[in-house]
């Protein structure tokens, strides 16, 4: 299964990406689908990498020693390493829980933030409703595995 995890650069050191379970995650649910029929599957997937840069800037909120840059890492695990319950309340229709290890050859690829939006995001974690805007227009930048070690911190 496909998952789009929300994580802080904390969780990338030294090109080493380690991601303490169980831990929130996000996918193309049946749920999320539905909410989006006329999408394709690639829109359905970008909606839950959003939902996923969400609960990033979430992460960081509790993290303060963390670079304020937001961080989804997207990796391939096992279905059995995931909690597909659906989410309750409030909760995103794509949330899901990671219950297992996310291996090194399972993780695909990471978005983050481009360094400039630092002070953006440290703005909506202020409660800045305009740098939240702003935040939801910007896309994040994408890095291949074998980049993890030259992501701007």
């Amino acid at each position: 299964m496909r998952l789009y995890i929300p994580a802080t650069l904390d969780d990338l050191r030294d090109g080493v990406l380690t991601l303490p379970v169980p831990r929130r995650a996000h996918a193309v649910t049946p749920a999320l689908t539905g909410l989006l029929p006329e999408e394709d599957e690639e829109g359905v997937e970008f909606a839950a990498q959003l939902m996923a840069a969400d609960d990033a800037l979430v992460l960081l909120a509790g993290t303060p020693s963390a670079p304020t840059l937001r961080l989804v890492v997207t990796a391939e695990v096992a279905d059995d390493l995931v909690d597909v319950t659906p989410a309750g309340g409030d909760e995103p229709v794509s949330l899901v829980a990671l219950t297992g290890e996310v291996t090194a050859d399972g993780v695909v690829c990471v978005h983050v933030d481009e360094p400039e939006a630092a002070a953006r995001v440290a703005q909506a974690l202020d409660g800045d409703d305009a740098a939240l805007e702003d935040l939801a227009e910007r896309d994040l930048l994408w890095y291949d595995v074998s980049e993890l070690g030259r992501i701007p911190r």
